[in-house]
Formats: C-alpha cells, sequence, structure tokens
C-alpha cells in the first residue's frame, strides 16, 4: 500500500515507521528537513520531502495520484484539514486520516466523510476508564471511544463459566482467550480456565455491567 504521511512529529514518524516496517510505500512530507530525518531514524526504508503537506506540487511529487491512503499527523489542525480535504475530494485517495486536536473540529469533518483522530478526547476518555474501570485493561477504542476491547485475567471466581455465560448480545462479547501464551477463538461453550487473558469486544455503556458480572467494584 503506498501511503503519505504529512507531518514529522511524534505521532507522523511513529506512524511512518510502523507502516514502513509492515512493508508498506511510505512518503512523508514535512518542511523541517534535519528535525524529521532525525526522528524517522537511519533505518527508515520510505522517502522524506521536505516542504508543506498542502502544497499540491508538493503532493504531486509524494505520489498522491497514486497514493491508496494520506495520513494528516502535523502540530496544526488547520494544516491538517486543509491537506486532508485536497487528499480527499481532489485527488480521491481512498482513505484519509487527519490528527485534530480540538474535537468540536473532528465531529465537523467527520459528517463530512473524512476519518479523524481526536487526541484530545481519546486520551480524555482513556484516563477516564483507567480511573473509573482499572480492574479492566482498555486495549482499544474504535470510533469515538463508543466501542472498546478490554482484557481480563480469569480468577478462580470465573474458571468453569462458559463463554455463553459472559455474553450479552448487542453488549459484549468473549472475541479471544489466551491460554498458556497461546490465543485461540472460542466457542459458545468453551469454559474459562484460571489464569486465562479474555478479550472482550464492548460497547462502553456496558462496561458497569461487565464489572458487575464479573464482580468487580467500580471505582465512583
Amino acid at each position: 500500500m503506498k501511503v503519505i504521511v504529512m507531518g514529522c512529529g511524534r505521532v507522523g514518524s511513529q506512524v511512518s515507521n510502523v507502516l514502513a516496517r509492515q512493508g508498506h510505500d511510505v512518503t512523508v512530507i514535512d518542511h523541517r528537513d534535519t528535525d524529521a530525518a532525525s526522528r524517522l531514524g537511519p533505518d527508515f526504508k520510505g522517502r522524506l520531502i521536505s516542504g508543506l503537506g498542502f502544497d499540491r506540487n508538493i503532493l504531486i511529487d509524494a505520489g498522491v495520484e497514486r497514493a491508496d491512503a494520506f495520513v494528516a499527523a502535523s502540530s496544526s489542525d488547520n494544516a491538517n484539514i486543509v491537506a486532508a480535504r485536497i487528499a480527499h475530494n481532489i485527488f480521491k485517495v481512498p482513505r484519509v486520516v487527519a490528527r485534530l486536536y480540538d474535537p468540536r473540529r473532528a465531529e465537523i469533518y467527520q459528517r463530512l466523510g473524512l476519518i479523524t483522530i481526536s487526541t484530545t478526547t481519546w486520551g480524555a476518555e482513556r484516563i477516564y476508564e483507567l480511573v473509573t474501570h482499572s480492574d479492566l485493561d482498555v486495549v482499544h477504542n474504535f470510533g469515538r471511544g463508543e466501542v472498546s476491547i478490554v482484557a481480563v485475567e480469569v480468577s478462580y471466581s470465573l474458571a468453569g463459566r462458559t463463554i455463553r455465560d459472559l455474553t450479552v448480545p448487542g453488549e459484549f462479547y468473549v472475541i479471544s482467550v489466551t491460554r498458556d501464551d497461546r490465543a485461540f477463538l472460542p466457542l459458545a461453550g468453551t469454559e474459562f480456565h484460571e489464569g486465562d487473558t479474555l478479550h472482550i469486544a464492548i460497547q462502553s455503556s456496558a462496561l458497569p455491567r461487565l464489572e458487575e458480572m464479573l464482580g468487580l467494584e467500580r471505582r465512583a
């Protein structure tokens, strides 16, 4: 997959390196040559272009007309939105993601068909979950936090019960069991063993109900 990443700060450089290590064709656009090269490191296998990510000539030089995805990850909300809209509306890049700090802007541009990541909103939700649901390890969020994946270690009180006992349709499902360092997809009748790690897909609004079923005490 050909991916263009605009911005080479902490987020942009990490995303670029992860994509490149996975074998994707990555081009990074940043106006700070030295800083960008330093953040990417000597092992970065992609391409680095100096310039502004909303400059059409720079985008064409980066190969936007052939790109499968565009990531706007600079430190400026305005720059990210302008670049994302150019990539999405003019060059018809199939998948465009914009990083935004202001969650109010994120909602507006999601309505326009842009995928946005608000680090402010995500961080606040993550802190809330860690404070109020500290016995549940939230390992991933989807959308704006409406759906989460949580990890739970099976205690002696849960051992012997089955997947069926810990399933509430529309609220949460056990999607994976890790036992003796090996993960597998469970069936409805799969029994829990003490020490198993369960990964559960859950509507975030159902976290209190899951805690109640697991016998966990929620912090007020």
